[in-house]
């Protein structure tokens, strides 16, 4: 094959290249590092439909809805996004499906940016659905062309699992030519109404496919030995297998696997039985190793190597370099750490400059609230110098706390206690809470962070901007309006650029005895047709160096001594986008320029 024919290509990237050969028409996802690339590749290619839907849930549903009709199909969603979609995927698992249908979920091991270490294996287990797991851009091309044959062949969805390493790395990738099947729709009332007569008929169908899948396991191409010294066998798979490679070369064998769900029998017993010591290396949880031991075979994992955080190729030649399963002379050398002459100074996470939240959040600290906080780029409100966010759990559960928590504090928090929550995140999982509060009725104030996009996986619209994934105009959302659908007759809308306005409709609505929501409207600073007002300057004769414009947690504003030796406030004039918010401080009118 010529280089003409092989591109390098991130993973998500590959993937996306993937469903675009596999001749995939329909593509509905919502946004999650590390998945949100597939998503975004794919809608390069003007012959597959795209959207991001409000929430992962609805993005199966419309993906399943795709293979129903006949066309393959596909949804991408992070780790903690298939938690949203499990209802749909356990019982498509009994439906099965008409076309190809491939559900693409990305682990996030370390939590760069997550919430949680999730194992995605275990829905794949629970549901009883296959998984594949690539180790490189080109196998993940490769698997998810794959995962549509055996999804059509063994009539499941199948999960594709990605995890941030294989996501956003680069590798080579062979590429070939896009073919379109088509199946006809035909009503089948049994195999797709799962009341409890047809759901406890397809029952069966589940456990059968299982056992079809086990032995297809056992030969396909997704699962491959590679012997080498058999001192020690390992059985590997997705990034790890690429760490292990690097570590050990041909100095061990290897058991590759591709399809983690359902894991092959036999093939692990042959395996086992041609080589001295047996180790399974997996990031996460022991699934491998629970099923090599379930077999009854003898083999080292967790024992030697950590359930948590992401591995590397230090970390497993030390381990295993260590376990004394290896002769002397085999065992990897673990190269020293550089040190630096001097530690590198903190960088604590931080909102960029200008991040119409920040007004918002200084404005709820001032009046000491209960800040009960959501998955966004806002979840940065619980760092000093703001520390003002109290709780974060998942998408959408800012505003079912806040019901909860105020609903048995009673007085005691309802005149101090919000929930924040942005945009996208409302449109998520946010309007079923709110419909809890108008429905139950708590003394509740919400406040949506309307910064017009889906800021924290990079931009991405949301039902609320009024743009689809192409930029193309689509419908738009009112949140006002919504929220009066909804029951509430309180609705506010403020800037958080001007904060005597915030202040002044928080104690407003703090004070009401009702329901109500606030509505914080800015554009992202860094959304590109925003336009910012020149950099604010500091007149050091009238600054006193108190601090107060410090308070905010700007990345543009820093103390440094002057002339005097005093140490004034200094703006950083390729950060500062001239919001005007820390001039609303300034005691002494120091800080000149900015928004008008």
């Amino acid at each position: 094959m010529g280089n003409e024919n092989r591109r390098l290509l991130l993973g998500n990237a590959a993937v996306a290249r993937g469903l675009y050969e596999a001749g995939v028409c329909f593509i509905s996802s919502y946004p999650g590092t590390p998945s949100t690339e597939i998503t975004e590749e794919a809608a390069k290619y003007d012959e597959i439909y795209c959207e991001w839907a409000p929430n992962e849930k609805v993005a199966m549903e419309a993906a399943f809805g795709a293979s129903l009709a006949g066309r393959r199909s596909f949804c991408g969603q992070k780790h903690v996004g298939l938690n949203v979609a499990a209802d749909p995927l356990y019982t498509m698992s009994y439906t099965g499906v008409n076309a190809g249908m491939v559900i693409g979920v990305a682990d996030d091991a370390g939590m760069h940016s997550s919430q949680n270490e999730q194992d995605s294996r275990h829905h794949a287990i629970a549901a009883k659905v296959p998984m594949l797991e690539p180790s490189d851009s080109a196998e993940a091309l490769q698997f998810a062309k794959l995962a549509y044959e055996i999804s059509e062949t063994f009539d499941t969805p199948v999960l594709l699992k990605m995890c941030t390493r294989v996501a956003h790395s680069q590798s080579v990738v062979p590429i070939g030519e896009r073919t379109v099947p088509v199946k006809e729709y035909e009503k089948n009332i049994a195999k797709y109404v799962m009341m409890p007569g047809n759901a406890k008929k397809r029952h069966p169908f589940v456990e059968e496919r299982t056992k079809k899948l086990t032995e297809y396991a056992e030969n396909c191409p997704l699962n491959r030995v590679e012997m080498g010294g058999t001192d020690l066998g390992i059985i590997t798979c997705s990034t790890s297998y690429q760490y292990v490679k690097e570590v050990f070369g041909d100095k061990v064998s290897v058991l590759k696997l591709g399809m983690t769900n359902p894991l092959p029998v036999q093939l692990v017993r042959d395996f086992a039985s041609q080589v001295k010591n047996l180790v399974v290396v997996e990031e996460l949880d022991p699934i491998i190793e629970n099923h090599v031991k379930a077999l009854g075979i003898p083999v080292h994992g967790k024992d030697l190597l950590p359930m948590i955080d992401e591995f590397s190729q230090n970390l497993i030649a030390e381990k295993i370099g260590k376990s004394g399963l290896l002769p002397a002379e085999l065992v990897p050398v673990v190269p020293e750490t550089d040190q630096l002459g001097e530690p590198i100074p903190a960088r604590p996470p931080v909102m960029c400059a200008g991040c119409p939240h920040r007004g918002l959040f200084y404005t709820l600290k001032k009046n000491k609230c209960t800040v009960l906080g959501d998955i966004g780029c806002y979840t940065l409100g619980a760092v000093a110098p703001l520390s003002t966010i109290e709780m974060t759990l998942c998408m959408g559960a800012s505003i079912g706390a806040v019901h909860g928590f105020n609903k048995v504090m009673g007085s005691e928090s309802e005149g101090k206690t919000v929930a924040v929550i942005g945009d996208s995140t409302f449109m998520h999982s946010g309007m079923t809470g709110l419909a809890n509060v108008a429905y139950n009725q708590s003394n509740s104030t919400v406040i949506i962070l309307d910064n017009s996009i889906t800021g924290m996986t990079g931009h991405q619209q949301n039902p609320t901007t009024g743009y689809n994934i192409k930029g193309d105009p689509a419908g738009k959302i009112d949140l006002e309006a919504l929220c009066r659908a909804m029951g509430f007759e309180r609705v506010r809308v403020v800037d958080p650029y001007d904060l005597s306005q915030c202040d002044e409709v928080l104690k407003e609505e703090l004070a009401a005895e009702a329901p109500s929501v606030i509505i914080s409207r800015r554009p992202c600073a860094l959304l590109k047709y925003v336009k910012h007002k020149p950099a604010l300057k500091v007149d050091t004769d009238k600054c006193i160096g108190c601090k107060s414009c410090m308070r905010i947690g700007c990345p543009a504003i820093s103390m440094k001594a002057g002339a005097d030796g005093k140490l004034k406030a200094c703006v950083d004039p390729t950060l500062c986008v001239g919001c005007g918010v820390c001039q609303q401080l300034c005691p002494k009118d120091a800080l000149e320029g900015g928004q008008a």
